[in-house]
């Protein structure tokens, strides 16, 4: 049986999951990637001869700092399929000296130093239930403390005075930060900065003329374009690779355990070898220009299988410069959560096409969505004029704006359209977490489970003793998902433990019992549509979130 993927942050913080797989095969492998250019080239003289490259774009460029030293960059797109490789070559020589290795020390943390009582989220035990590699993002386990720590991971100067992106995760917690450049030079560097909602850290090692790498413009950047990333994965220094965009706006597992309202869904998706240790790395196009932080992979082993994942640098850089000017980053939000449409979605609000974003839950009680007018289950299909077509588009759109502007949406609500205008506010710094009250339990109620084969679920009623086996929050009233059946209509959209407390659509109903639902549910006939309001608890932090899921009703 094949193993699943999951994604991985890619610093070297954890040995014990990364170093076991620096076999001598896994170095072969790595030889290999380092021979890609010249096989790429090979390939791409089977293509009618040639490769023509997307250079004669109208690029954008976002610069920070740009290095004026040294030979231009020769544009790839002048070259032919035989010239390639000179091509990364020339890529790799004027990026690699603004590229730097990043050692990350933490001292050993006292045992009286460590608070007592209810541990933080995501320690103890139900850190230790997460995936391989996931680990770093959640901090230290209690018991980890007393130990000192150390991580690798790499970074680029993106200023002549010293200014190092890199990821959160590499930084997280640690104590010092030592930088290595290419030529060998270390500094110690100080921590400016950093953003756990979109996992960028900004140092600073002091000196002046420092090579520094220009940033470039991934709005811009197609899939299929040539990409190079350079990082020090495995312990080797000062690491090329390349490959291509594989996808753009991908959404990532990083931010579901982030368990984050304003986690990013907006990844870059590469082939080009990624490993433990990359974290932090720029992934650059053919002109040298950083299109993204590299700072995930998805795989079975831990180390490259294809799948590598990078923060925008258009993102990275509005987090960069709040953290410059301002000490924190100053995000701007409608203080909803969003989520991608299905096609049941596209069916009851009769789009034309599956896009949009679909509104999930409220970040807090009157949120700038909810004053303005938004419910939960409308689907966005244009903010200022642009067409959203996904979360992503979304996402980047807000992100342009600052706290307090005004932004015009137009949304639809069940096939009915709208425009509102929402007054975006300012990100909290800490997002709360509430954790849910265990209730002893009572006399326990027979049992009101019921199969509803409408859908394709069980359900049963929310009993203190459910509450409290599953895990639930004991704030909500409604039913509780116990079984999914496998090819059924609520396949993959439904989950155990799923609390549906309404219906939205096509009538407005609560449901605080299993006969509620039923009774709902008998009003619709095979091949009719039906909205209800569903809450997942994080058993990890206690904190409940809605979304609105829309089904077709089977035989």
């Amino acid at each position: 049986m094949v193993e699943p993927s999951t994604v991985r942050p890619v610093s070297n913080a954890d040995q014990s999951v990364y170093r076991t797989t620096s076999s001598r095969s896994g170095l072969n492998r790595m030889m290999t990637s380092l021979n890609r250019p010249r096989a790429i080239a090979i390939a791409a003289i089977a293509f009618v001869g040639g490769v023509i490259f997307a250079s004669s774009m109208d690029w954008t460029k976002l610069l920070v700092a740009q290095s004026r030293g040294g030979a231009p960059v020769v544009s790839m797109a002048a070259q032919g399929a035989a010239d390639i490789q000179g091509g990364f070559a020339g890529v790799a020589e004027k990026v690699t000296p603004a590229v730097v290795s990043i050692q990350a020390e933490r001292d050993a943390r006292p045992a009286a130093n460590r608070p007592q009582g209810n541990t933080p989220p995501g320690s103890g035990q139900q850190r230790r239930n997460l995936p391989p590699g996931f680990e770093q993002f959640f901090g230290p386990q209690p018991d980890e403390d007393s130990a000192p720590q150390n991580a690798s991971g790499t970074g680029f100067i993106v200023s002549k005075d010293g200014y190092i992106l890199t990821n959160n995760h590499v930084v997280e917690g640690m104590d010092r930060l030592v930088v290595h450049l290419s030529d060998r030079r270390e500094f110690k560097a100080k921590l400016i900065g950093r953003d756990p909602q979109t996992d960028v850290a900004v140092i600073k090692i002091d000196g002046a003329n420092f090579p520094a790498l220009t940033l470039g413009d991934d709005a811009r950047t197609r899939v299929g374009e040539w990409v190079v990333a350079v990082g020090n994965p495995l312990g080797l220094d000062f690491t090329v690779t390349a490959g291509i965009v594989s996808a753009k706006g991908r959404s990532s597992e990083l931010a579901r355990l982030r368990q984050s309202t304003y986690a990013i869904q907006d990844f870059i998706q590469t082939d080009a070898a990624i490993n433990p240790g990359n974290s932090g790395g720029p992934l650059v196009n053919t002109r040298g220009e950083v299109i993204g932080i590299n700072a995930a992979i998805s795989s079975p082993t831990g180390t490259y299988t294809g799948y590598g994942f990078a923060i925008p640098i258009t993102l990275a850089k509005t987090v960069m410069d709040d953290i410059i000017a301002h000490g924190r980053v100053r995000r701007a939000i409608m203080g909803a959560q969003m989520n991608e449409v299905t096609g049941e979605d596209a069916a009851v609000n009769n789009l034309k096409e599956i896009a949009g974003a679909k509104i999930g839950d409220f970040a807090t009680e009157n949120s700038p969505a909810e004053q303005a007018g938004i419910e939960r289950g409308d689907v966005v299909v244009q903010a200022e004029g642009k067409k959203i077509d996904r979360v992503s588009t979304l996402q980047r759109i807000l992100r342009t704006h600052q706290p307090g502007d005004v932004v015009t949406l137009d949304i639809v609500r069940y096939g009915e359209k709208k425009t509102v205008k929402v007054k975006l506010a300012e990100a909290p710094s800490d997002e709360p977490r509430a954790v849910a009250a265990v209730r002893k339990p009572a006399d326990e109620p027979a049992s009101t489970a019921a199969a509803l084969s409408k859908l394709g679920i069980s359900v049963d009623a929310l009993t203190p003793r459910i509450v409290e086996t599953r895990r639930i929050s004991d704030k909500l009233k409604g039913v509780v998902v116990t079984t999914v059946t496998p090819g059924s209509t609520a396949e993959g959209k439904l989950f155990e433990n799923d609390v549906i407390t309404a219906v939205r659509f096509p009538s407005q109903a609560p449901v605080t019992t299993v006969a509620d639902l039923q009774r709902e549910l008998a009003k619709l006939k095979s091949g009719q549509y039906v909205g209800v309001v569903v809450y997942n608890t994080n058993p990890a932090t206690g904190v409940a979130t809605s979304r609105v899921v829309n089904l077709k009703i089977g035989d």
